[in-house]
């Protein structure tokens, strides 16, 4: 299925999912959202990692005000509650997903790119909040996953105060794990793809699905997770093969280069 404001392209064993709303700054309307939900709910076998990424020379710039209609209170629930079920679907989806950011990140595209698993922002890369300006509350996920990247202080500041944070202090105060020059942020991002691709799947899905999990688990409840899944991710054929390789030296050892 084809969407008009999101691409999908396939380079082997990773996909380029692109925001083609470019006009708008890739400002996210209702359309968008489903588009990104039904995308990755039908991803093409054989996708092992995924870049999202914004046309033109914005990631995502929020959501699209233009479209935005009034709602009773169990209009807006039923609203927010479609948002989080698509972004839902990147965070916990079947494969590793990593934004290559651009420009404006903002508002909804703050949320769309916090539900990515790793973050790759270049130097024109800014981030912004301005919901509580606005009259309104984020209602996209934003809520729960950005305090868990920069902390409830540092959110509850973009809000009130419209504070906006640059690449550099964007990056230090962990929007984004990488930070490259400008134009560069889909290449890397595509590069760390392939390198993720090529992980044991099951590893790449116990990361995606159970470490957020037991990260919220109390101790002893974590520790069992973690020994439930260390002993499903060990037993997989494909972690049998690089043990393999790497105790008969086939394998690369460690390095800090």
């Amino acid at each position: 299925m084809t969407y008009p404001d999101l691409s999908l392209e396939r380079q082997d064993d990773i996909a380029i999912v692109r925001l083609e709303r470019a006009a708008k700054r890739n400002a996210l309307n209702d359309g968008l959202i489903l588009a990104l939900r039904d995308t990755f709910q039908n991803l093409p076998e054989g996708v092992r990692a995924v870049v999202v990424d914004g046309a033109g020379e914005h990631f995502c710039a929020g959501l699209d005000l233009s479209e935005l209609t009034e709602r009773d209170a169990g209009q807006g629930l039923m609203h927010s509650r479609m948002w989080h079920q698509a972004l839902d679907g990147l965070q916990f989806g079947p494969v590793p997903v990593v934004a290559a950011l651009h420009g404006a990140v903002v508002g909804g595209g703050l949320e769309l790119a916090c539900a990515c698993h790793i973050r790759v922002a270049d130097s024109t890369t800014f981030y912004a909040l301005p919901e509580g300006s606005r009259g309104i509350f984020v209602g996209g996920g934003g809520s729960v996953r950005i305090p868990k990247l920069v902390g409830v202080a540092r959110m509850t500041d973009m809000m009130m105060t419209g504070r906006v944070y640059k690449a550099e202090e964007g990056e230090r105060a962990g929007f984004a794990q990488y930070l490259v020059p400008a134009g560069q942020a889909t290449a890397k991002a595509v590069e760390l793809a392939r390198r993720i691709a090529g992980n044991a799947p099951l590893t790449n899905y116990a990361l995606m699905h159970a470490l957020p999990r037991i990260a919220e688990q109390p101790a002893d409840h974590g520790l069992f997770t973690e020994a439930l899944m260390a002993g499903i991710a060990q037993n997989a054929p494909a972690a049998k093969e690089r043990l393999r390789d790497f105790l008969e030296g086939r394998a690369a050892k460690v390095s800090r280069d």
